[in-house]
């Protein structure tokens, strides 16, 4: 029972903690501590969430913002994924490649965007190799290093059943270096997130990002904060989706770190 009350205490803590921040920030407004211009109490913010969902205004957006970073999301996780399988098992393939990959890399993202969109305009394409860019280093660096740690008895025991690259790749070392795929996805889907918002802001174009900077520029301040709050909860809920998913696809794994 005291195993089963810890967890249980620790969720509690942590969903009692938001909520008294937010109450003393609507005594702070309420007491006039705080400029309501800048800073509107929650209670009207959350009034405007709900009008937001009521009118149907939030479908729209959101609909813009998640198909743009899933199509990128999705592409570039495949391919990067397919690269590092490639880099994990050739080392030629690893030293041709990983030169261009360190310069690249360690860029922050968000400064290619000016030269993205010099040479793609601030339409979708521009959008998609952004967000493409930022999700794809995070999957590649963690599927070589996934492919990598594969046993080599399994390799050596695949070849002695006659298994030929293609079948090695896809029945032992892609199957082996899923709990390391899965955390460069999980990594990558918080910056796909990320950088698809803050494509929109600069673009203008539509999405989340863009109607959070027309709501600052037209001092519409409750509905700003109340479209910060949906891209919030957006977040919160990708994450969770995605550790449920994690834990029912590679239950097998969580399994043999128990065992081990």
């Amino acid at each position: 029972m005291l195993k089963r009350a810890a967890p249980l205490a620790g969720i509690g803590a942590g969903i009692a903690i938001p909520i008294a921040l937010l109450a003393a920030l609507e005594l702070a407004v309420g007491m006039g501590a705080v400029n309501r211009a800048l800073v509107p109490a929650p209670s009207a913010v959350w009034t405007e969430l709900v009008a937001i969902i009521s009118r149907g205004k939030l479908w729209a957006p959101l609909g813009d913002t998640l198909s743009l970073m899933f199509t990128a999301y999705i592409c570039a996780s495949v391919l990067a994924v397919i690269v590092g399988v490639i880099m994990g098992r050739s080392r030629a393939a690893y030293n041709l490649l990983e030169p261009l990959v360190e310069v690249i890399r360690p860029l922050a993202k968000p400064a290619l965007l000016p030269p993205l969109i010099l040479f793609l305009g601030i339409g979708n394409e521009m959008k998609l190799v952004i967000v493409g860019l930022a999700v794809f280093f995070p999957v590649l660096i963690n599927t070589i290093q996934g492919v990598r740690g594969v046993d080599p008895v399994l390799v050596d025991m695949a070849r002695t059943f006659g298994y030929g690259p293609g079948r090695i790749a896809t029945r032992i070392v892609l199957p082996a270096a899923l709990p390391f795929i899965f955390t460069g996805l999980r990594i990558s889907l918080g910056l796909g997130l990320i950088l698809v918002v803050v494509a929109e802001m600069l673009a203008g174009t539509g999405g989340i990002g863009y109607l959070i900077v027309d709501m600052q520029r037209s001092f519409r301040v409750t509905s700003m904060y109340a479209w910060l709050f949906i891209l919030a909860a957006l977040g919160f809920a990708l994450n969770f989706a995605f550790e449920w998913l994690e834990r029912r696809l590679l239950f097998w794994s969580r399994q043999q770190e128990k065992g081990g």
